[in-house]
């Protein structure tokens, strides 16, 4: 076992929320579950953050590296090494899902039943989800993959609500019958002469000259089969209404914040870093699914009546643009395309998750999300009015929120290539400003409910999370460089390589 290089924090970072956790199981009970867990988030917080303008303000390319090479040697079976780094695609996620994390905790600060459970699977989840956006060798990144399954498969079917367990077994069942092909691409490219290493920045220079037992056509396949699962592009979509319906607020945010975009990030760092030559060639189909996502989603969330299940078919509905963004890679403004895209997962993180978040403190009070069931709510919660308003006309693409920056940059970059599928998909924002708007009109602007005279509006351990994911979403809407600039040194490698 080799130490090559080992900055540390990255690691700190994975396991801090790991080991957060383990602590509070054991040695906490009652109240002090909840304050341990906030500061257990708030650390990790402080971490990303750090990580964040660590990358900022550094020469891009790969950065805080911890490696350690024969981490498993070969003569083990498999040649494993522990490589974890950030460039500019995956700090930005780190950084969300720290910002998300300790949003989670706050909207669970109300949970009572299995109270040190459920912040402990909340914990752990994140931690998971940095290993995922941090590792660059195969065996870490497929591990992480999945380690964050068990986590929110007992906080749906635990916490839930309605039909929690068959939700929850079908998000395990969908995403791990997408990981098994994935799987079959990851030792099939290890396995093939010349590579015998899960090294991943190895494996994207060595595929174009091995002798790969299958043909890269098939490996790009097997692979963007989970990643398409989890983003999750239609048809492989069904699991994603039915688990964000029946969850509790706080796996909502997390599973449209963060664990969605671990479908498009693999996109970006597998499908489209390894496979530039077949991601081209196969850049008409991404730009189809795009366009069928977006249409067929904000056409199916016109019909929802359950607030929850309106915003996870929203949630499908915008993931298209994500594909539609890297479909651009064909195209002459390809470097705009892609920050787009990688861009759209950090804003519809932060948007979505205040989404989430808002509405699961709207339906704590109104016990309904039933849009027909309310009405007249701005009088009574003004706080909570406010940021369904904003992360609703955020979500629509709105001039000075992220929401616009992320989709104008997806449109731009992919109209040089596909015009057609460009000009079809500007469609979906007609749809989506009418199905938000009509949302909110219903919900919080039409006549008063007489059984919701008497709520309360937006307590100040809940005004906390709103606050923090507005102020993300003004602030990326107002500066957008901030993001886009980090995302576009990330995205350089992917173009010349195309190139």
């Amino acid at each position: 076992m080799n130490v090559a290089e080992f900055n540390g924090i990255l690691t700190l970072a994975i396991f801090v929320p790991i080991i957060g956790s383990l602590i509070i199981a054991i040695f906490f009970s009652g109240n002090a579950v909840r304050w341990a867990a906030a500061t257990v988030a708030l650390v990790e917080l402080i971490i990303t953050a750090y990580i964040f303008d660590s990358y900022r303000t550094s020469e891009g390319g790969l950065a805080l590296t911890d490696h350690i090479t024969n981490w498993i040697p070969a003569e083990l079976g498999f040649n494993i090494e522990y490589y974890l780094a950030i460039d500019g695609i995956s700090a930005p996620l780190v950084l969300l899902t720290g910002l998300l994390g300790i949003v989670s905790v706050f909207a669970s600060w109300k949970i009572t039943h299995r109270t040190k459970e459920h912040f402990m699977w909340l914990l752990a989840l994140q931690g998971a989800v940095i290993g995922v956006f941090t590792s660059l060798d195969f065996f870490l990144f497929f591990l992480f993959w999945e380690l964050e399954l068990i986590p929110m498969y007992f906080l749906i079917s635990i916490w839930g609500s309605g039909r929690k367990e068959y939700s929850a077994m079908k998000f395990l069942i969908f995403t791990i019958l997408g990981s098994a092909f994935m799987l079959v691409g990851i030792l099939a490219i290890y396995f093939s002469p010349g590579i015998n290493t899960f090294n991943m920045m190895e494996i994207a220079s060595l595929i174009p000259q091995a002798n790969l037992i299958m043909p890269a056509s098939w490996l790009f396949l097997l692979t963007i089969i989970g990643f398409a699962v989890k983003l999750p592009v239609v048809p492989f979509h069904t699991w994603l209404p039915d688990a964000h319906t029946d969850a509790p607020t706080a796996a909502s945010v997390m599973l449209a914040g963060v664990l969605l975009k671990m479908g498009g990030y693999g996109l970006l760092r597998v499908s489209a870093s390894m496979f530039p030559n077949q991601i081209t060639d196969f850049a008409w189909l991404l730009a189809t699914l795009g366009l069928i996502n977006i249409i067929y989603g904000a056409a199916v969330t016109i019909r929802q009546s359950d607030l929850k299940r309106l915003i996870a078919y929203s949630s499908v509905s915008h993931m298209g643009f994500i594909l539609l963004g890297l479909a651009s890679i064909t195209g002459a403004s390809s470097a705009l395309g892609l920050t787009g895209a990688a861009l759209q997962m950090f804003t519809h993180g932060t948007i979505t998750g205040l989404l989430f978040l808002t509405i699961g403190f709207i339906y704590d009070r109104t016990h309904t999300r039933e849009i027909p069931e309310l009405g007249g709510l701005v009088n009574r919660m003004p706080i909570l009015t406010v940021s369904l308003l904003i992360a609703g006309l955020a979500s629509l693409g709105l001039p000075g929120t992220s929401g616009f920056v992320a989709e104008i940059a997806v449109f731009l970059g992919a109209f040089p290539a596909w015009q057609i599928h460009t000009v079809i998909a500007a469609l979906g924002v007609v749809l989506t400003a009418g199905y938000i708007l009509w949302m909110i009109q219903r919900s919080v602007f039409g006549p008063v409910n007489k059984k919701h005279r008497n709520l309360t509006d937006a307590t100040f351990v809940e005004a906390i999370p709103i606050v923090i994911l507005i102020v993300s979403i003004i602030g990326v809407g107002i500066y957008p460089s901030l993001i886009s600039d980090m995302l576009a040194d990330g995205i350089t490698p992917i173009i010349n390589a195309v190139r």
